[in-house]
């Protein structure tokens, strides 16, 4: 994916974030900014597991994030974390109807 000013984003975790940007767009609907969604899409639509899922939540919540949502395989061994609401999710639907309503 190429953003704006040229920028190049080679990261496989950020599938579920650029869906919900354009999910957010067709639907004219903003997705709340305190939300911050990671994972990968496979072709059918699942949310595949990511890797240093933990660095991520932290990271989220060190930006001043108060939800993450992330694949569901990742919520095994996810210890809780302060400040941050964790959410798994398995499928694309299910994300945007958890980020868009």
């Amino acid at each position: 994916m190429n953003i704006a000013g040229g920028v190049k984003i080679d990261e496989p975790a950020v599938d579920l974030g650029i869906a919900a940007s354009i999910a957010s767009s067709l639907r004219d609907i903003p997705v709340d900014s305190s939300t911050v969604a990671v994972g990968e899409i496979g072709l059918g639509g699942e949310i595949r597991t990511i890797g240093h899922v933990e660095k991520r939540i932290q990271e989220a919540a060190k930006l001043g994030f108060k939800r993450i949502i992330i694949p569901h395989n990742n919520l095994k061994g996810i210890k809780g974390q302060d400040g941050i609401e964790i959410t798994g999710v398995q499928s694309v639907n299910e994300a945007i109807q958890q980020l868009l309503g």
